[in-house]
């Protein structure tokens, strides 16, 4: 008898919290990695703390959308100089973007690249222009030198155009399974080796780590994703009494946009440098993985200088939640200092006291 009486309320309570999720915002303890994922069985400092802080955790709308972005940069084809050729850092970042379902659907995908090459002599003196221009391979279009009928079947950035659409109406299982073989090329006979004939392996993997990254930060379904990516190679300097230094810098911003309005937004920037001696000789371990600064966290450095109020990755997060809601026009109006920094009492500068002017350019070439 008391074992039924015991079962009866088990099933009363149980029926009490599923009646009550209806329309209530359900609390749980949340680890802070993981939303609430953990049931309030974690906590970051001790798993078994019971005392972390309960959050209410309310589920997505259901016509939300997840932002993602991967980068991946490379810098393997580099080369020292000798006395019969020019040394040459070499440069290629990668980059993806992706608007995903809660389903984990690709509803669209954006892929670019900067090559960027710095050359430099026996000497260790660079001889590149470092006030050039460096457009991404999608921007380069035939000057790329990828040429169709010549020696592709289509421009680079049309190929890799032809990937996205394939991966469009996907789950990166789905994608994985189809677009590539054993040797990191499409299928030979299949729709997409009709479009798609260099290698995609890579690509593949930015869309699945794009994906893996995808939050939730404000996308709708109908939204658009955009692109920007800005590049220079400007900072790099001959060596010396000290070694050369071939430095290219990458920032990056991923938005959605609703109409004029920014609905999602991600900024990151990648920091490449290639080191090398008096001689020409490269310095720097090639095969190191070079990750942006959003992935260095504060591995970066920026807060241990002791001038900044927080990480580089930090201000930038907090760049792009305050532009949220905004249209180009008034990203472009914020109010900035000489160095281009928010000007002091306002609200973004009580977050971010890094220059925004990059940010701010590539926000309206986003638009453009």
């Amino acid at each position: 008898m008391k074992k039924s009486l015991a079962m009866l309320l088990v099933c009363l309570l149980t029926m009490s919290l599923l009646a009550g999720c209806a329309g209530t915002t359900v609390v749980v303890k949340d680890c802070g990695n993981c939303g609430g994922c953990c049931n309030g069985n974690a906590n970051p400092s001790n798993p078994t703390d019971p005392t972390a802080p309960s959050v209410p955790v309310t589920p997505p709308a259901e016509n939300a959308m997840m932002t993602g972005l991967s980068v991946s940069t490379s810098v393997s084809d580099s080369i020292s100089a000798t006395a019969d050729k020019t040394g040459a850092a070499k440069f290629d970042v990668t980059v993806v973007a992706v608007l995903v379902d809660q389903k984990g659907v690709i509803v669209s995908c954006l892929i670019d690249s900067v090559p960027a090459t710095v050359s430099f002599n026996n000497s260790g003196t660079i001889t590149s222009d470092l006030s050039a221009a460096v457009p991404t391979k999608g921007e380069l279009g035939l000057d790329y030198g990828m040429v169709p009928g010549v020696n592709a079947t289509a421009t680079w950035a049309d190929q890799v155009a032809a990937l996205c659409r394939y991966a469009e109406g996907k789950t990166v299982a789905e994608l994985k399974n189809g677009a590539i073989d054993e040797s990191g090329k499409a299928p030979a006979g299949s729709d997409l080796a009709s479009s798609a004939t260099i290698y995609l392996g890579g690509f593949v993997a930015g869309i699945e780590k794009a994906v893996a990254n995808a939050q939730y930060l404000g996308a709708e379904t109908g939204d658009t994703l955009k692109l920007s990516i800005q590049s220079k190679i400007s900072d790099s300097v001959s060596a010396g009494e000290k070694a050369g230094t071939a430095q290219l810098d990458t920032d990056i911003a991923v938005l959605t946009a609703r109409g004029d309005v920014i609905s999602s937004c991600i900024i990151d920037s990648v920091q490449a440098k290639i080191t090398f001696d008096a001689s020409g000789k490269i310095t720097t371990d090639l095969s190191k993985p070079l990750l942006t600064k959003n992935e260095l966290g504060e591995n970066y450095g920026m807060a241990a200088w002791g001038s900044a109020i927080a990480e580089w990755n930090v201000q930038a997060a907090a760049f792009a939640q305050y532009v949220t809601g905004k249209t180009a026009a008034e990203v472009a109006g914020i109010s900035v200092n000489e160095g281009t920094k928010p000007s002091e009492g306002t609200d973004l500068s009580a977050s971010v006291t890094i220059a925004i002017g990059g940010f701010q350019a590539l926000i309206a070439k986003a638009f453009a």
